[in-house]
């Protein structure tokens, strides 16, 4: 499960810029490094460390040719990779030029199984205002007599 909190912040955009909002974050970020990624791979496969070292490298270099190529990458059942580079539409053809081009960037396209993963993830946002609303109705039915009814002594 991910924990989330309440944060406030001032909006820097948009029709309500300068207004405060409050939005939730995570509590903590659950950050797992390559080492605990390669620890991972060493104890699940007969793979040395060594080996699962040189593959990561070895796919981190064929990604940065795909992607410099502009192509794009089926990772089998975990995700896709694309480049793509947008352009901004101009007034006349004879406007479009490479510097009609947006920044490229990396479309990641997750396979079923992580999607299924996704969907199936739990969150619990602590938010103590609406804990003390939540408490508030309660009370205000136990006054109204809506509350359990006493036990008999």
């Amino acid at each position: 499960m991910i924990s989330f909190k309440v944060v406030e912040r001032v909006l820097g955009v948009g029709p309500r810029k300068g207004q405060k909002a409050y939005g939730a974050e995570p509590k903590s970020i659950n950050k797992f490094s390559q080492a605990w990624l390669v620890e991972r791979i060493v104890r699940e496969t007969s793979l040395s460390e060594g080996d699962v070292r040189n593959v990561l490298i070895t796919l981190r270099n064929i990604v940065k040719e795909v992607v410099t190529l502009g192509g794009s990458l089926d990772l089998g059942d975990i995700f896709s990779i694309r480049t793509a580079i947008p352009s901004k539409m101009e007034k006349e053809a004879k406007d479009v030029s490479a510097a009609s081009l947006k920044h490229p960037r990396i479309i990641v396209r997750w396979k079923s199984a992580v999607a299924d993963a996704l969907k199936k993830i739990e969150v619990d946002v602590d938010n103590p205002a609406r804990r003390k609303i939540k408490d508030g109705k309660e009370e205000k039915k136990k006054k109204e007599g809506g509350g359990p009814e006493p036990e008999p002594e």
